[in-house]
């Protein structure tokens, strides 16, 4: 695909990070846009940025959406289709995400079919719900959001980070296979999987926020409380005392973390998304963002025996590959 002018294109997790700069990108280049996310807040704040930059006539639209749930999926197909006044899409980029459900053993079972439910499921009905769609272009191309933790299903020893790397295993696998596939049952559709490494995004504060609601019927204090209490678990599990934090300082201890996440990355969102869509047009279907998702490929394939365990692979080893880029 030379050109994105006057293509149409759906992205998911829209509202920040890498998602917000795709669909700024891609309405610069000329596409039409339709985004959604969970947050309406900052998917207007995606669209105002988009068409700010956006040649006249361009039309982006923003759609309320949980990825995890196939029936708003469904519903946001249709939207798509309805409000862009088309029988096809030509670009999907199936970018939403969240990091959590880190213990299959000690942690909470609701985090960690939560986080897998986004990061695959959301993935899942996504493409079964716009293939049709993609089909039905005369030239199109599904970008999926693997993961470093894709091919590496660690952060390192002494971290559990098993529901997150489960899903962007699942996604990179399912991309891989879907190859064959298009080639077979609908050539002119192209398909790539994306694996970044740290990149420069809120997915961290994102994240503590959504999964915060796993329980039904929380109001945002009620949500706040249970974060605290997720947290102070998950240290405690690690040996790291939080006797004599409240709540409150413990909350805002999580913030700090992750704004140095998103300001301590080497690579921000807008790069990562430009080296994604440079990318797309090059036809790459393998796409590592990052020098440091690169050398940990390296690193993994090297001596794919010894990358886990205690003397394995870390962040120390591996500066900066958090493998959370959405």
């Amino acid at each position: 695909m030379d050109s994105f002018a006057g293509r149409l294109a759906v992205v998911t997790g829209g509202g920040t990070g890498m998602g917000r700069e795709l669909v700024v990108q891609l309405a610069a280049a000329g596409a039409s846009v339709a985004l959604c996310d969970v947050n309406d807040e900052t998917m207007a704040a995606t669209v105002e940025l988009a068409l700010a930059g956006a040649p006249a006539g361009t039309k982006v639209t923003a759609h309320l959406c949980d990825v995890a749930d196939e029936e708003q999926v469904q519903a946001f197909a249709a939207a798509v289709v309805d409000q862009h006044g088309t029988d096809h899409i030509n670009l999907l980029f199936n970018n939403a995400g969240v990091g959590g459900g880190g213990s299959f053993l000690t942690g909470a079972r609701e985090e960690w079919d939560r986080t897998f439910d986004i990061c695959w499921g959301g993935v899942y009905n996504v493409a079964r719900a716009f293939a049709p769609l993609l089909v039905a272009s005369d030239e199109g191309h599904l970008v999926n959001t693997s993961s470093v933790n894709g091919f590496w299903a660690a952060l390192g020893p002494g971290i559990p980070h098993t529901a997150y790397s489960a899903a962007k295993f699942a996604v990179k696998g399912f991309t891989e296979a879907l190859m064959e596939d298009f080639r077979l049952n609908a050539p002119h559709v192209k398909v790539s999987v994306v694996m970044p490494g740290h990149i420069g995004t809120d997915i961290i504060n994102n994240s503590r926020k959504i999964l915060a609601r796993v329980e039904p019927g929380l109001d945002d204090d009620a949500a706040q409380v249970a974060a605290a209490t997720q947290m102070r678990e998950t240290m405690a599990i690690r040996g790291v005392p939080t006797e004599g934090m409240t709540d409150e300082q413990l909350l805002g201890m999580m913030e700090m973390f992750g704004d140095m996440f998103r300001e301590g990355a080497p690579m921000s969102a807008a790069s990562a998304a430009t080296f994604i869509l440079d990318s797309v047009k090059a036809g790459k279907w393998r796409i590592l963002v990052g020098e440091d998702a690169v050398l940990l490929d390296q690193q993994v394939r090297a001596d794919p025996e010894n990358v886990y365990g205690p003397n394995g692979l870390g962040l120390g080893t591996i500066t900066g590959a958090a493998g959370l880029g959405e």
